[in-house]
């Protein structure tokens, strides 16, 4: 039977991100995958790398300050993944932010990105306002722009993946979880994949199974600790129109924020917009987009480009939505921790929850220096802030 120091559960963009902090930090490491790499929430994204300039008005500033940290990280060793783009915010008349709370905001996100040159913003002169891809003139006050980053998310979980099974990781996919037992120092699992059962062993394990993670702590034998959570469901819709030439920060009639971006659909580049917040009852496989939900993403799009929207050949070409894991709360789902919770389901069973993919490398990072207390001192053959990410795989 095969032993490995730690296994993970999920091949998502932390279960990537993981397996390659820990082949990097010199542990053996197996990556179980139920369907496919980044087949979940990490295909579903709004495919930013961004710091997350919205998150400043719930307070979360070190969020903030360590998405704007790992924004600089990912441009500079994934350069043909992670791309700085051009973000405009507009601001009308009936525009609930006014142009001096803008300005605060962007000028605390350049503070906290330590008035680094790509994180300063300016106001787009009225002359460069008329050029913005048939954007709404009428009641329009000011444009500010800053950058922030847009990457393609599958890619960029394929690239960690490669990255970690040449650190020396193993990734085996499909396959099904059938039982995961705690021995006195270690966990035995038992796994099925081209219809054979297969068991193995492992002194760690990662559940990064995103909106599947409290149903795998049910195959677990022995007692474990799951967090109360929200699946958070987000769609976004693909549209027959010229991608713009930047990314617009909207804010749709009921205050959410909304984006409308390039995205590239069977080689040609079309226009993206998302996404939306809706509470999901049921199970994740089920998760579809909602006509309700296009709709409203629709509405956004034609309240702010009403020209484009107009020609004949507007249409919505395809719909995707992904789930959120957010901790359960009364409040506003806007409102709650956006960061990745760790949290110990048992001893030596690791459980993440939730996150962001602008930080998976930190938070996988954070994983390995939580299960060293389980595994001892590795010995490190890498460091995940310089290893190249490529597409040329």
């Amino acid at each position: 039977m095969q032993t490995f120091d730690v296994l993970v559960i999920g091949a998502g963009i932390h279960g990537a991100g993981v397996a390659q902090a820990a082949a990097a930090a010199g542990y053996s490491v197996l990556v179980l995958e139920k369907n496919k790499i980044a087949a979940g929430t990490s295909s579903k994204s709004s495919k930013l790398i961004h710091g997350g300039l919205r998150y400043l008005e719930s307070a979360q500033f070190s969020l903030v300050r360590k998405s704007l940290k790992e924004r600089a990280i990912l441009c500079r060793i994934a350069p043909d993944l992670v791309k700085l783009k051009p973000f405009y915010i507009p601001v009308y008349k009936k525009t609930t932010r006014r142009p001096w709370q803008i300005r605060i905001g962007l000028s605390l996100y350049a503070l906290l990105g330590n008035l680094h040159k790509a994180n300063l913003f300016k106001r787009v002169s009225r002359k460069e306002m008329k050029k913005l891809d048939q954007l709404e003139q009428k009641n329009l006050q000011k444009v500010f722009q800053y950058n922030d980053g847009q990457t393609n998310d599958v890619k960029l979980t394929k690239a960690v993946m490669f990255s970690a099974k040449q650190l020396g990781a193993e990734l085996i996919f499909p396959v099904s979880i059938i039982s995961i037992t705690k021995n006195d120092n270690n966990f035995s699992v038992i796994y099925k994949a081209d219809n054979k059962e297969n068991k193995i062993q492992a002194k760690v394990v990662i559940n990064a199974a995103g909106p599947w993670v409290n149903e795998l702590h049910k195959l677990v034998s022995s007692e474990v600790n799951s967090l109360e959570v929200d699946l958070v469901q987000g769609t976004h819709i693909i549209l027959d129109a010229p991608a713009p030439s930047g990314i617009y920060y909207l804010e749709a009639a009921d205050q959410r924020a909304v984006f409308v971006m390039p995205y590239e659909f069977n080689g040609e580049e079309k226009t993206m917009v998302g996404t939306t917040e809706k509470l999901f009852q049921g199970k994740a496989d089920d998760v579809k987009p909602s006509e309700e939900e296009v709709d409203y993403l629709l509405a956004v799009y034609k309240s702010y480009f009403s020209n484009q929207a107009s020609q004949d050949n507007f249409n919505v070409i395809q719909q995707f939505a992904g789930l959120r894991v957010l901790p359960k709360d009364d409040g506003s789902m806007f409102s709650r921790p956006r960061d990745t919770i760790l949290h110990w389901a048992t001893p030596g069973l690791l459980t993440l929850y939730g996150g962001k993919l602008t930080a998976y490398r930190s938070t996988s990072e954070l994983v390995i220096k939580k299960i060293k207390s389980f595994l001892g001192k590795g010995r490190r053959i890498a460091y995940t802030d310089q290893l190249f990410l490529s597409t040329e795989l």
